[in-house]
């Protein structure tokens, strides 16, 4: 009923067309300055602790292997929501103040971190023991073995899980709004105010995230495809 009014409205709707499109720039602006940055920066700072946090759970290295299993529980056991809060609006309050944009880089890459380093410790663990055995056999140690010749074969395996969670943070990123990032949601946010048209806006900014994140799933395909060449049928 509510659309229907609107678009039987001529002014209504010539008014949410000309918000449309003065919002558009911002709002792309949002998520080229912003929202990519910080989803490529969280996503790569992430995938370097991920790596340092599976190795550490695969280690025999009992003390490693505890902090590992803590951080990612910790990480898995609460919500992203509140990681942010406690960052940037808790760590004030012991002296410690930073702003929007790294408050939001440091919630995400751990959180990214945490969640990556189970898909990359399966990878790894999904490599057959021979391979190890192999690499020992030629006078391989255990860090050339792992980087020669696990980690390669480890890494298309993970693949389309790790590009699942890109998407996922993608949209995630949406979250540091709430932090006062000035990302692609807060701008929809703020412009929302200033028209009184949040459903215009919000359904303008949940476009461009599917537009943003249908383009990486085709990314995704081809490069799965392209890895799937080089397995045995």
């Amino acid at each position: 009923m509510y659309l229907t009014n609107i678009f039987m409205d001529p002014v209504r709707l010539e008014r949410w067309i000309d918000i449309f499109q003065s919002s558009l720039l911002p709002l792309v602006k949002g998520a080229l300055y912003y929202s990519v940055p910080l989803t490529l920066i969280s996503f790569t700072i992430g995938l370097a602790i991920a790596v340092l946090t599976a190795l550490a759970r695969i280690s025999k290295i009992k003390p490693l292997s505890i902090i590992a299993r803590i951080y990612v529980s910790i990480i898995r056991g609460t919500p992203l929501l509140v990681q942010l809060f406690i960052i940037f609006y808790g760590l004030p309050s012991i002296g410690i103040t930073l702003d929007p944009f790294p408050s939001a880089v440091i919630a995400f890459s751990l959180n990214t971190g945490a969640y990556a380093s189970e898909v990359i410790r399966a990878a790894i663990l999904s490599i057959p023991k021979g391979q190890w055995e192999a690499s020992y056999s030629m006078g391989m140690t255990y860090s050339q073995a792992l980087r020669r010749v696990i980690l390669p074969q480890a890494s298309r395996v993970s693949v389309p899980p790790l590009s699942n969670s890109f998407i996922s943070l993608v949209k995630d990123t949406s979250l540091a709004s709430i932090v006062l990032v000035a990302e692609m949601f807060r701008k929809a946010q703020e412009i929302a105010a200033a028209t009184y048209e949040p459903l215009l806006l919000y359904i303008q900014a949940a476009l461009i995230y599917w537009v943003v994140c249908f383009t990486l799933s085709i990314i995704q395909e081809l490069l799965e495809s392209r890895l799937d060449r080089y397995v045995a049928k």
